[in-house]
């Protein structure tokens, strides 16, 4: 995610290192770069200026306290402008109407369809409500089904007509369906086009006038930068929607969009997605965008995806079986598939402060736990919580079910039995802080 922009900011800010102050001469050659990255990035010349402006105008002068190097400095500087040009603070997503009926808009291929599941997921596992998702693109032939796909795999309601054209109409009987059946939020997916038109504006135009919905968002791929900002206002212009969706972050984001939609159309970001998972939709929040594109990492919202995951009862439950040295193989797994369940694992990593930047050029496969799976899935339950009685003979019964050679499952038993010494030895600490043996 903005791997690129991240890169060119970092190199900006060494042109302050070895320095005891900053000053114009200084800060000119760093300035100049982050507007460069900025351009890079696909940020609109205007925007960039005014923001590099800003940033001079804030560090001429600044005095560095101790401990705090000139470029360090910059980058607190540059980080609380980035904030402030994606919108500053997270922007409230607003639910109080029964039925809340929200509008989904935006341009062909933007990821609309994908988000409307992920949006009615968010808001069925998150929030506690009961969500309606309606199929109002009659235009696209598989709109309905990819809809109802989505709608299953999350176990929501949906509404189609399949031989009515008149979307506002669709749009008003689904609203009645809600009602019917106390559904408490409405989540319409409008059609896209390939390009901005009279028809498709006055189309979802109409369908607003019909449903007055409390949030209208316009979904955006974040990948086609510049050109989905101008779409952006094109689209505020006519429906003056309550917020902005960037999806695709996962792919060759530059970053364009997410840094220049608020100030272009003065509307917020209010999620971000990535991949096509239904869970892997994230609450905006200008500031923890900011560091991570810094590469300052963002623990918060890693802290955040890990609690949502992992139930308390059972963590203490998990905590008194190592302590006891009795963690086995189906704590591993179990312990693995709540990892799977926070997303994709790079992104996960990118969160560590120092981790994204080392990781960059690494290939980490999602996949990459199926073979330890498979491994512990051929184990009879006897064997995953008695790891000791696993025999030569019991091992190659393992390795001929999980499609592994002997080689691999010893391997991973190995490894297996390490982290449980790790485990036991840590437990073993005192209060003082000391291994058992070591000196002072």
């Amino acid at each position: 995610m903005f791997q690129n922009l991240a890169e060119r900011l970092e190199s900006a800010f060494k042109n302050l290192k070895g320095e005891a102050r900053i000053n114009e001469l200084n800060i000119a050659n760093t300035v100049k770069d982050i507007r460069r990255a900025l351009l890079d990035a696909d940020v609109n010349f205007k925007i960039a200026k005014e923001f590099t402006d800003k940033v001079k105008e804030k560090a001429v002068g600044e005095k560095v306290i101790n401990a705090i190097s000139p470029s360090q400095l910059m980058v607190k500087i540059v980080q609380d402008e980035l904030t402030q040009l994606m919108g500053g603070t997270e922007s409230a997503f607003k639910l109080d109407s029964n039925p809340t009926v929200i509008l989904i808009a935006g341009l062909q291929g933007s990821g609309k369809t994908t988000f409307t599941g992920k949006l009615a997921n968010y808001l069925k596992t998150k929030k506690g409500k009961s969500p309606l998702v309606v199929a109002a693109d009659i235009y696209r032939p598989a709109a309905i089904d990819q809809l109802t796909v989505l709608a299953d795999q999350i176990g929501v309601s949906i509404y189609s007509e399949r031989e009515n054209k008149d979307v506002v109409s669709i749009a008003q009987n689904a609203i009645k369906e809600a009602k019917a059946t106390n559904k408490n939020v409405v989540i319409i997916d409008t059609a896209g086009r390939l390009a901005v038109d009279e028809i498709m504006m006055q189309e979802v135009a109409n369908i607003k006038a019909a449903v007055n919905p409390t949030e209208i968002l316009f979904v955006v791929d974040s990948m086609t930068g510049q050109d989905a900002v101008n779409t952006a206002k094109a689209f505020n212009d006519r429906l003056d929607f309550t917020g902005v969706v960037l999806t695709k972050l996962d792919g060759d984001t530059r970053g364009g969009a997410a840094l220049s939609i608020k100030y272009t159309v003065d509307k917020p970001i209010k999620f971000i997605s990535s991949g096509e998972k239904m869970d892997t939709l994230d609450v905006f929040y200008p500031e923890r965008m900011a560091q991570r594109i810094l590469g300052m990492g963002d623990i918060t919202t890693l802290v955040e995806k890990a609690q949502a995951q992992f139930n308390e009862a059972e963590a203490k439950k998990l905590e008194k079986k190592i302590r006891k040295n009795q963690f086995d193989f189906q704590d591993f797994l179990d312990q693995l598939q709540q990892i799977k369940k926070m997303g994709n694992l790079k992104d996960l990593m990118g969160m560590i402060p120092g981790v994204g930047k080392a990781i960059k050029d690494v290939d980490i496969n999602d996949d990459a736990f199926k073979g330890i799976e498979a491994i512990i899935s051929s184990m009879t339950p006897f064997e995953r919580a008695n790891p000791d009685a696993i025999s030569p003979s019991r091992k190659q019964r393992i390795a001929k079910g999980s499609g592994k050679d002997m080689n691999e499952v010893n391997a991973f038993m190995k490894q297996f039995e390490q982290m449980k010494q790790m485990m036991k030895m840590m437990n073993n600490i005192p209060m003082g802080g000391r291994f058992p043996g070591m000196r002072r």
